[in-house]
């Protein structure tokens, strides 16, 4: 598979016919503008796989945020000891506990827990950065 990057703006071809234009760049989505004549079909892939059509090999799953990733250190490790410390002397049964758990647990999640583990807090402290 050919992996071109493209600057917003910038365009490509596909045979004669077929232009496909970056209009831009917003967040982790990207609005592509595409002219074709008519009898070429343009498909989103997600609707061919709700119809069944398996997805095409050369297609891969990249990293969600890949150049987004919050860059980690020690100081947001601490921060996230303490803020889990602190969460877990809360009254579990809270659903505003549980709710700020699970959002904690889905912006980093547990597996992240081995590299935590190396910079570990007292519950009661915080580190002066934040």
């Amino acid at each position: 598979m050919l992996c071109l990057a493209l600057a917003q703006g910038e365009y490509l071809t596909i045979g004669e016919d077929v232009v496909v234009q970056l209009d831009r760049i917003s967040g982790d989505r990207c609005k592509l503008m595409v002219q074709a004549p008519r009898e070429v079909p343009v498909v989103r892939g997600a609707v061919l796989e709700r119809q069944g059509i398996a997805r095409p090999d050369c297609v891969f799953d990249g990293p969600r945020w890949h150049r987004r990733e919050i860059p980690w250190n020690r100081s947001k490790a601490q921060a996230l000891n303490a803020m889990r410390a602190l969460l877990a002397q809360m009254d579990g049964s809270d659903e505003g506990v549980k709710a700020l758990r699970r959002q904690l647990d889905h912006m980093f999640p547990p597996e992240r827990r081995e590299a935590e583990q190396t910079h570990q807090i007292s519950a009661g402290s915080l580190p002066d950065e934040i």
